[in-house]
């Protein structure tokens, strides 16, 4: 996993992330290993995704975004309810230029 974002760097990612849609939903079946390969492509490809979370309370939502964080190295960029933004830099080619 790459160093923490700065406050800077996740308001500047909060700003692109606004008008993005959720490209990931996790349903009933919870985090697996499909999905969160379709997550780093996902990451791969776009760097900046939106993550649907559906599940009934706040404890089983936590835990599945943790789950997907720890297992995909992306960054925590901002979560509201069921919605969670996550960030991970391309090391081949990067497209999101982050502020210092």
């Amino acid at each position: 996993m790459s160093a923490p974002l700065s406050s800077n760097q996740k308001r500047y990612l909060r700003g692109l992330a606004h008008d993005l849609r959720p490209v990931i939903l996790i349903g009933a079946k919870g985090v697996s290993d499909s999905l969160v390969a379709e997550l780093d492509l996902a990451l791969d490809h776009h760097e900046l995704v939106k993550v649907r979370v559906a599940a009934e309370d706040r404890d089983a939502r936590d835990a599945m975004v943790a789950q997907l964080l720890e297992r995909s190295g992306a960054a925590l960029v901002q979560r509201i309810g069921n919605i969670a933004c996550l960030y991970r830099a391309n090391a081949q080619k990067p497209q999101i230029a982050l502020p210092r």
